[in-house]
């Protein structure tokens, strides 16, 4: 099958540093890759891929110092994709809704995976005015705001195998707090858990431009006033095996319905147990008791820290490998591409006339739908 990754511009392909939807396009487009799809990439010039790359942008956006407004630079890439969207039987877009009117006369090969929030109130008139193109939801939960519209279905995020390797034994004590300090992520309940419990709490994170003053009025205070919190800064993907697999539990302490949550499984396959609070899809990723604890409050936090080390970290990298793997989510992507109305055509007849004979005959050729399920054969 021939594929179409869109990713978004903001980070690399892999990311260099944060970027979970960058991370999984690139996860995905590896695993298809490896599966015998011809895949291309549309990404940042940054990208290191198996598929054929597109460069859409000399660097990640966000890296680059003399960009402003990301938004032409998506909209040039549009444009490459529509030149050549003959050539693929899927687009599968990773970059929210940009591209819906462009790709009208596309419609049955596109699919959209939703990366983000979707409780936003400009986004309710806008997918009313846009119900029919198919998308695909990242958790259950992610889809509660919505109006009806288009579900192919629902696609946890997954991880190579051997992305992040197990860790039985941790070689630290602290609490790891990890992704962006934001007011919906949580860190200053993360701080609060921590110096309640008296464990030592390491935060490795970005601060966006748009949460530099978070950070200097709430944030940097608190760390300043706690010598058991360390802020690391934002980390690497080689500098992230260590940081969570030594961990004593990762804590998630959101308070947004946060569509995914990237960074939970990434715990778990180092077999590290997740402390997260209850909100959007922290319920689908955790099993209660398992892999982590699912809590209402900080002060139930505060409680499940103390029963952390019960869980076995065996247990929770076994879950992982059970529920989280790319290998599982490259096939409900491929599901849900076989569920597009242009991998669903009837087979076509061709006409083929052989000399001598009186009449000509008619042959079945398959449709690009059979020719999935011969892929998947086995």
């Amino acid at each position: 099958m021939k594929i179409a990754q869109i990713a978004p511009l903001a980070e690399s392909c892999p990311p260099r540093l944060y970027g979970g939807t960058e991370r999984i396009v690139s996860y995905l487009t590896e695993e298809l890759v490896r599966q015998g799809h011809d895949v291309t990439l549309f990404a940042s010039g940054d990208s290191i891929t198996s598929a054929e790359l597109v460069l859409c942008s000399k660097m990640a956006l966000r890296l680059d110092p003399s960009v402003k407004d990301m938004t032409p630079h998506h909209v040039m890439m549009l444009d490459r994709v529509a030149r050549r969207a003959e050539e693929f039987d899927v687009l599968h877009f990773h970059i929210d809704h940009l591209h819906y009117p462009l790709m009208r006369p596309h419609s049955d090969r596109i699919v959209t995976t939703l990366h983000g929030r979707l409780d936003l109130p400009d986004l309710m008139p806008f997918y009313s005015a846009f119900p029919e193109p198919p998308v695909v939801s990242i958790s259950d939960a992610q889809r509660r705001p919505m109006p009806p519209v288009n579900w192919l279905g629902t696609v946890l995020h997954g991880l190579p195998e051997n992305v992040l390797p197990y860790r039985q034994a941790p070689s630290a004590d602290y609490f790891a707090f990890l992704g962006r300090i934001s007011p919906e992520k949580g860190p200053d309940k993360a701080i609060e858990i921590a110096a309640r419990t008296g464990v030592p709490l390491k935060i490795a994170a970005k601060v966006d431009a748009a949460d530099q003053r978070y950070w200097d009025q709430v944030i940097a205070p608190m760390v300043a006033a706690y010598p058991n919190v360390e802020f690391i800064g934002e980390i690497n993907e080689f500098q992230k095996a260590d940081f969570l697999g030594n961990a004593r539990a990762l804590l998630f302490p959101i308070c947004w319905p946060e569509p995914f949550g990237l960074v939970m499984i990434e715990a778990m396959a180092c077999g590290t147990p997740v402390i997260a609070l209850a909100h959007g899809s922290v319920p689908e990723v955790i099993d209660h008791g398992v892999s982590g604890f699912v809590v209402n409050s900080v002060d139930e936090a505060v409680a499940a820290a103390g029963s952390v080390g019960m869980l076995e970290r065996l247990t929770i990298r076994k879950r992982f490998e059970q529920r989280f793997t790319v290998e599982r989510m490259a096939k409900d992507y491929l599901a849900v591409y076989g569920r597009l109305p242009a991998l669903q055509q009837a087979p076509r007849l061709d006409v083929l006339t052989i000399p001598g004979a009186e009449d000509a005959i008619l042959f079945p050729v398959p449709s690009v739908g059979v020719e999935i399920g011969a892929a998947n054969a086995g």
